[in-house]
């Protein structure tokens, strides 16, 4: 526990640090507060974004005018459920034929080529095509997720499978192992860190992926609020909807460490 407090600890002085550098420049008045606001005022509105309405009596007297509309945690389910959809559709597809090209060499040699020309393709050069596709809503923004989460997994799958150490191979034939359980009890076990570091790269990517696709395609989330706030010059909410979004992939990113150390219990014994 004091380790996982002062790690904690560690982690918060350059964050801190800068904020505080940041509130100093907006109060002493050296940057604009219309391009950058300060701390405070940042905070305040993330405030008003998460909170439901309430009844308040600005127009009266009180010059503090909150209008407390609870869009934060609308517009995170909405991108939520997209990064969900599309990582599963994404990575359901990605792991099989990961799996199978790294045990058939025939396979890898068929699709190899077709890969490395499709992988440098960035998600969002198909955001043209999945609009005439899908349209406008969820499906254009799903497909582009499942687009951007296919090929972390797809390739890090592939090379966990053919990086498979020599000597279990050897090892499981001299003890006349079948094909099939070579491949389940042998190859698929040793490659799974590598499928987790896929797994957890592609949903990093997934959920970069659904900003985009939120400021293009559909009428809710995180993205679409961004562009919503740039359109009214509201930079505060801008910067509060980006936090908003670096907590939310900082929470993803800390469950799926903890996932993979759970998942991975056994190799992190054989490596110490």
């Amino acid at each position: 526990m004091n380790k996982d407090i002062k790690s904690v600890a560690t982690g918060a002085v350059a964050p801190v640090a800068i904020i505080a550098l940041w509130q100093a420049a907006a109060t002493l008045g050296l940057v604009n507060p219309q391009v950058l606001p300060s701390p405070l005022a940042v905070i305040q509105k993330w405030i008003e974004y998460a909170l439901p309405l309430q009844a308040y009596d600005a127009m009266q007297s009180s010059w503090l005018m909150w209008a407390l509309s609870g869009e934060l945690w609308a517009d995170t389910v909405g991108s939520m459920y997209r990064v969900l959809l599309g990582f599963a559709i994404g990575a359901g597809l990605a792991l099989p034929f990961g799996l199978v090209m790294g045990a058939s060499k025939r396979a890898y040699s068929w699709f190899n080529p077709l890969l490395q020309v499709l992988r440098p393709i960035p998600p969002i050069a198909y955001i043209p095509l999945s609009i005439l596709w899908f349209g406008l809503g969820n499906a254009p923004a799903v497909f582009l997720i499942a687009i951007g989460a296919f090929f972390p997994v797809l390739m890090n799958t592939i090379a966990g499978v053919r990086q498979v150490d020599g000597i279990y191979i050897r090892a499981a034939r001299n003890l006349g192992v079948s094909q099939r359980a070579m491949f389940v009890r042998v190859m698929l076990p040793a490659a799974v860190p590598y499928i987790l570091s896929g797994v957890r790269i592609g949903i990093g990517t997934a959920f970069i992926v659904v900003i985009v696709s939120e400021m293009i395609a559909v009428n809710n989330g995180l993205g679409f609020r961004i562009l919503e706030a740039r359109e009214y010059f509201w930079s505060d909410k801008i910067i509060a909807g980006m936090i908003s979004i670096g907590l939310l992939g900082l929470m993803i990113d800390i469950g799926m460490n903890k996932l993979n150390n759970h998942l991975l219990r056994w190799h992190r014994g054989l490596e110490n």
